[in-house]
């Protein structure tokens, strides 16, 4: 009875996997059968809900069943009773289960706490299930951070993975792990490698792993070599296999042609949406497989992208990417958005987005400035671990010296600037907003956070204000954040125009903090508008929601700049 995900073969064909939810503990529907027109969420303990859903008392769970001429017999759940999800929710995938390699295990990711325990906690662990013995072990009982994408080695002995080290930080620097299922070892072959990977996958042969990390703003592919004696693993050997002003993603096969080695993967840039492509391991050529959308980026005219470095506050370097309007005229003036990535952490790379778009937004006339500012990953650990606890503070500072910088060019029409963001974004949209001195003529702020301590009580992942904020706002000493990082302590500053965007279904950045923010506009009477999304989340993700938010954002910005 209902329905699966996650299909998966053993690799001698005898077995299936897959996921499937299940019923584990009871709520008010099982209490109250009669009840059937009645609506309601309850809740006894933390987390009772997770980005965009309630907690109901169904988990995703891991079955297993015979395989022969077609028929699958005899289905048995691997985590029955278990109050736990595999995959994990909202992010986890097929990559959370996987067979070993003689096909008789099954290795999993999951986190198995509860209660207020899950929601301070990022220790997810891989789990072991023997089909044979019917039992379960831990196989990261010793790591504490986030423990993910599970693979074997198509030797079929040895697993990698990805792990963090930190409990409670869900953005700690990713290493890859190399596991000896047999003989309990384990080592971490990136520990020296100043940035965190995304994904990764081993060669077919086994004597490589190729992984895909950001650097300098862009996500490039990678090789590290592996060889017999693992501890004789160099960091100091990884090979950069690609390069330029484009984003490599999606990592999907390594296959031979010819006695040549490719690597299938996924590649985009500002200007273009993804497409396969292929990567000669060698000679490092990139060859485009697919066309899916060569007809309309012929017919679409492309924005100029350049790389800007911008000296901040603190006399560092930082990246800064401008993005142009077709047809750009440098003897006339544009008006300008400085674009605030969310996160706090993560990429501000070469990505195509369905609803940041760049493109979409120089093509509407605006000049784009989006500062790789810090938080933002690809520049080493120190430079993306500084955001944390100073939400307001150095990250502020340098989009101010990225806007300031670029202000003074010509092109630039001084009185036509707005700041636009979403997340963090939004946050920062609601700090410059009290710190700006007239800058900026016009803001969005998408599910941004506006009220750190509402923030605080609100929220479902306890472990992001934890870290990002310092704990909770009624400790003694108070941290730092609530004092020098909150917006509300500058309201009687904003004098801005603002538009606010919200998903009703936010349980990450709950849709009241935007709420706030509307009726300080409101009171103070600054000109603001408020837009709500019934059914979506932290992401704006179906067609025509997508549409509409487009429409009203330039809607907005052609009002008020």
């Amino acid at each position: 009875d209902g329905d699966i995900d996650n299909l998966k073969f053993s690799s001698d064909g005898k077995y299936i996997l897959y996921t499937s939810d299940v019923k584990v503990s009871t709520t008010w529907q099982d209490r109250n059968p009669d009840l059937s027109k009645a609506n309601a969420h309850e809740a006894n303990a933390l987390m009772y809900r997770h980005w965009n859903t309630w907690e109901d008392g169904s988990f995703s769970h891991i079955f297993y069943a015979s395989y022969y001429n077609g028929l699958i017999t005899d289905p048995k759940d691997i985590m029955r009773g278990e109050a736990y999800d595999c995959p994990q929710q909202p992010m986890g995938g097929a990559e959370d289960v996987i067979w070993n390699g003689a096909g008789d295990g099954i290795i999993y990711v999951c986190k198995k706490l509860s209660g207020k325990d899950y929601a301070i906690s990022t220790n997810t662990d891989l789990y072991y299930y023997s089909i044979a013995t019917g039992k379960t072990q831990t196989l990261t009982a010793d790591l504490k951070g986030y423990d993910t994408e599970p693979m074997m080695s198509p030797k079929g002995i040895n697993m990698a993975w990805l792990s963090q080290s930190r409990d409670g930080y869900e953005a700690d620097k990713n290493n890859i792990y190399i596991g000896d299922l047999y003989a309990g070892k384990l080592w971490n072959i990136t520990k020296d490698l100043d940035e965190t990977v995304q994904s990764f996958r081993w060669s077919n042969d086994a004597t490589k792993i190729y992984f895909l990390a950001v650097k300098d703003g862009t996500e490039q592919l990678f090789e590290i070599p592996i060889p017999v004696d693992f501890s004789q693993i160099k960091t100091t050997d990884i090979r950069q296999i690609t390069k330029g002003v484009f984003d490599i993603n999606g990592l999907v096969d390594e296959v031979n042609e010819a006695g040549t080695n490719w690597m299938i993967a996924t590649k985009a840039d500002m200007n273009h949406a993804a497409e396969i492509v292929r990567i000669n391991l060698n000679t490092k050529e990139i060859q485009q497989v697919t066309q899916v959308n060569t007809i309309l980026n012929g017919e679409t005219k492309q924005s100029r992208i350049d790389r800007v470095w911008i000296t901040t506050t603190d006399g560092k370097q930082m990246l800064t990417w401008v993005i142009y309007p077709p047809d750009f005229d440098q003897s006339k003036k544009y008006p300008a958005l400085l674009y605030c990535q969310g996160g706090p952490q993560g990429a501000l790379s070469q990505f195509f987005s369905f609803r940041w778009n760049f493109q979409l937004m120089a093509a509407n006339g605006y000049i784009v400035i989006a500062p790789c500012r810090r938080g933002v990953s690809g520049f080493g650990q120190e430079w993306e671990e500084q955001i944390s606890t100073d939400w307001g503070g150095q990250a502020i500072k340098d989009y101010l010296s990225a806007f300031d910088s670029i202000l003074k060019w010509n092109v630039i029409d001084k009185n036509r600037c707005g700041a636009v963001g979403a997340s963090y974004g939004g946050y920062s949209v609601y700090m410059l907003a009290g710190i700006n001195n007239g800058r900026f003529k016009s803001f969005i702020s998408h599910c941004g956070v506006f009220n750190l301590k509402s923030m605080y009580n609100s929220t479902e992942e306890i472990w992001f204000t934890n870290w990002d904020l310092g704990g909770a706002w009624w400790n003694k000493p108070q941290p730092k954040s609530y004092l020098e990082s909150d917006p509300m302590n500058s309201i009687d500053k904003w004098n801005t125009p603002m538009m606010i965007i919200e998903g009703e279904r936010d349980y990450r950045i709950p849709y009241t903090q935007g709420l706030e923010a509307f009726q300080v506009l409101q009171l103070k009477g600054i000109k603001s508008r408020l837009l709500t999304f019934p059914d979506e989340g932290h992401w704006i993700l179906q067609p025509q929601n997508s549409v509409l938010w487009q429409r009203e954002f330039f809607r907005w910005l052609k009002e008020t700049l």
